[in-house]
């Protein structure tokens, strides 16, 4: 274990090998957010110089011939809730806010590139629903009465406006529970998929499928269940590894093939305190053929779980798919712990996306089901034409409006207090995201081939930095 003393010298030699020869000099946008200062995406612009001089400060290191994962995008949940919130808005104000989102090319856009979605009803729903609800004692395993109907009057529309401004957006669809009649406890609230309705259940997701594609939606990527080892929210299910398994390879996966579905599936869906779940069921070969990774929350573990499965099946995808904020929100905390542990911490541990949880609430920090989550902040609180911007916005901003789709993550090295993560965009920019999570403001140096500049930061700001 080096010291921090030992850390420094290393640095400093990294980077006093790439000096020089001679440097291309140009222009570094430099994008800061540090709430205590007030800056909130403050651009400016930085002149690369050939670091002579300061060579005993921090480097961090690029080197952008080292590549890992592509990135598939940044973004967070369109929830139930979030489209009611936002129909409420006038038309000439919802679609200035959509273009502000989701439009890449949009001045002042902050350019998210992905969305989950919930099949049938999320938390963030005003009430529990499936699309295939029937009276108590009826059944439909052939999905007859399938309807996607409860989501027309806001849902679907607000999701195809997005869509028209950004038809490129990546969708990631979750389920939080079957219809009630496929369930040991008939609720929306926790239960477990009964064994002879896996089937039926097969066929709801890939009728799902098939009837958002009718509606112009193609989904991406389906997570098989949103977290399955946490049956107390509503609606929710129980649905353990073996369980899980045994659903993927012998209905939902032969169903997908059946069917000519390009959509992904995803497992687990959960936190990050139980690797040893996707892990389980990829170890059986037969699940496996059908997967394309597993999908990761941060409620209960560390992030550096995820390059655990990726070592034990490194053959397999990995994607961050939720983390919510606590209203009323805490813009510093919020900022530095996000940016540090989901923005850079979950693509250095081979995560292809990054997703906060909901996209628009209420000043209630609502809809939501009964039961359901009750302070959930939005990335955006909507109050009729009112926009507020909370901490979510930031922290996606951070990477969204800079990390292309197609993006690969490529090689630095972490100088002290400085978490960082680089990327190589297809247009061959290059984007560095940067927290300090140290007490002090630091002074450092970036250096990337013949680029190489000064920069500094102060405690719990962040920066994106590109070139």
């Amino acid at each position: 274990m080096c010291t921090k003393k030992q850390q420094l010298v290393i640095l400093v030699l990294a980077c006093s090998f790439n000096v020089f020869p001679s440097r291309t000099f140009a222009q570094i946008q430099s994008w800061v957010t540090h709430p205590a200062s007030n800056l909130f995406l403050q651009k400016s612009t930085i002149t690369t110089s050939p670091l002579k001089g300061n060579e005993t400060l921090p480097c961090i290191f690029i080197d952008g011939l080292k590549t890992f994962q592509s990135m598939d995008g940044f973004g967070c949940t369109l929830t139930g809730g979030s489209a009611q919130v936002l129909a409420k808005m006038s038309a000439e104000k919802r679609a200035e806010l959509l273009q502000e989102l989701f439009n890449p090319k949009a001045p002042g856009s902050i350019g998210i590139s992905y969305l989950r979605i919930s099949v049938g009803a999320s938390d963030l729903s005003d009430h529990a629903f499936s699309y295939n609800d029937l009276p108590d004692g009826q059944t439909d395993p052939q999905q007859l009465k399938f309807s996607l109907e409860p989501d027309r009057a806001t849902f679907l529309p607000i999701l195809k406006e997005i869509l028209r401004i950004n038809p490129a957006i990546k969708i990631m669809a979750s389920p939080w529970s079957p219809p009630t009649w496929m369930k040991t406890n008939g609720n929306s609230k926790g239960g477990s998929l009964k064994p002879e309705y896996y089937a039926a259940y097969a066929l709801y997701l890939v009728k799902y499928i098939k009837a958002m594609r009718s509606e112009g939606i193609v989904i991406d990527a389906l997570t098989v269940q949103n977290e399955p080892l946490h049956p107390g929210n509503n609606p929710s299910l129980l649905m353990y590894a073996h369980e899980q398994a045994n659903f993927v390879k012998n209905h939902l996966g032969p169903a997908f093939v059946k069917n000519g579905l390009k959509t992904k599936i995803l497992i687990y869906d959960h936190n990050a305190d139980r690797p040893d779940y996707p892990i389980a069921i990829l170890n059986d070969p037969l699940a496996k053929k059908y997967i394309d990774g597993s999908a990761f929350h941060l409620y209960g573990g560390t992030i550096d779980a995820l390059s655990e499965v990726h070592a034990a099946h490194p053959d397999k995808n990995l994607y961050f798919t939720e983390q919510w904020i606590g209203a009323p929100g805490n813009m510093a905390g919020d900022l530095r712990w996000h940016i540090k542990n989901l923005m850079i911490g979950a693509p250095r541990n081979w995560a292809k996306n990054v997703l906060e949880w909901n996209l628009a609430s209420n000043p209630q920090w609502g809809p939501h089901t009964d039961g359901g989550c009750t302070e959930c902040l939005g990335v955006v609180t909507l109050d009729a034409d009112a926009i507020t911007r909370n901490p979510a916005y930031y922290i996606i901003a951070h990477a969204s409006k800079f990390v292309q789709p197609g993006a690969k993550r490529i090689a630095s090295n972490t100088a002290l207090s400085l978490a960082n993560v680089a990327f190589k965009n297809p247009d061959g920019s290059t984007v560095l995201l940067i927290v300090n999570d140290g007490g002090d403001e630091v002074e450092f140096r970036v250096s990337a081939g013949k680029t190489g500049f000064v920069h500094k930061l102060a405690d719990g700001a962040v920066a994106t930095l590109v070139w």
